[in-house]
């Protein structure tokens, strides 16, 4: 079996999509010609990708308190790669594994990966497939994970957005609907507690720019309690409208505006890797649901296997 690091182009007369094996991971992704993601030049950067850019994080995505859980009475050890917590699967997560790829045409894509039992502490061996189809100026993802026993599964696209194409992302006008956000500890790890978004700098339940909702520019890195719409659940556009809308059947958004994003390789032409160029809207389950009861569980099994369907468009506006 060869390490080779795969590539698929999802294209159409408006939208161009490079995905890549490592990671299953989105390197590239034009709009009429226009960037509208961060991504690395050179493939084999996403190897190492220390900022997790464009690909999908789990088994347990975000974050996960003290790197450990208890399930059947045992406890499971993950290892710590954020302090004294775990964060986006572990070191070696999926987002850093090569996944095998099979390209069904020239709009859609399957990526395949077996995780092991014990990969990365996890119980059991799960099998995870990734559909990835280009509709328009639509792109929708399609998780599955099948697992040979119980076993928690959270996962994430990680892709960072620059509606602009390039420059900081401060100017873009966001919406999201939620009238909650779940609240935390300085280390980022959800207390457990919901709070209203009213009157505080997470409220985008009306459309305002970042610099707007956020004067002082602290950032974001806080999951969304979405409300159950058939609505977009997020829209972002740029100043000249390219716009951004996204559905998804998950119960959080994680919205993370690249505070702490660095030049770690070679970006993509006309990209910028400095904080506040880019941002994340993570679809997923609540962070560390594992340990936290009232969220909800993320335990699956073979007779209930996981599975997450996301649709991100990417358009100027009429």
């Amino acid at each position: 079996m060869t390490d080779k690091i795969q590539t698929a182009v999802l294209e159409n007369e408006i939208a161009r999509i490079t995905v890549l094996s490592i990671g299953c991971s989105i390197q590239d992704w034009r709009v009429h010609g226009r960037p509208v993601v961060l991504g690395y030049a050179d493939v084999e950067a996403y190897r190492t990708n220390p900022c997790v850019m464009g690909s999908i994080v789990g088994r347990i995505a975000n974050r996960t308190a003290g790197a450990s859980f208890e399930l059947d009475g045992k406890r499971w050890p993950l290892p710590a790669n954020d302090g004294p917590n775990h964060i986006h699967g572990g070191p070696g997560g999926l987002a850093w594994q090569n996944w095998t790829l099979h390209q069904n045409s020239a709009t859609s894509v399957a990526l395949t990966l077996r995780s092991e039992h014990l990969d990365q502490g996890y119980p059991g061996c799960v099998d995870f497939e990734v559909q990835l189809t280009l509709d328009g100026t639509a792109l929708t993802w399609v998780m599955t994970g099948k697992p040979d026993r119980e076993t928690p599964i959270n996962l994430a696209q990680h892709v960072y957005f620059n509606l602009a194409g390039t420059g900081n992302v401060l100017d873009h006008k966001v919406q999201i609907g939620a009238n909650y956000v779940t609240s935390t500890d300085q280390a980022l790890i959800p207390t457990g507690e919901k709070l209203q978004v009213g009157n505080s700098r997470f409220d985008f339940r009306h459309v305002q720019t970042l610099s707007e909702a956020d004067p002082e520019n602290l950032g974001y890195d806080l999951n969304f309690v979405l409300d159950k719409s058939n609505s977009p659940s997020a829209q972002v556009s740029s100043p000249d409208g390219m716009t951004l809308k996204l559905w998804t059947d998950q119960p959080g958004l994680q919205f993370y505006t690249a505070k702490h994003l660095s030049r770690r390789g070679v970006p993509i032409q006309g990209a910028n890797h400095d904080p506040d160029c880019g941002f994340c809207l993570e679809a997923q389950s609540f962070p560390n649901s594992i340990n936290q009861p009232g969220f909800g569980s993320i335990v699956y099994s073979p007779d209930n296997p996981y599975r997450q369907r996301t649709t991100i468009e990417i358009a100027p506006t009429d």
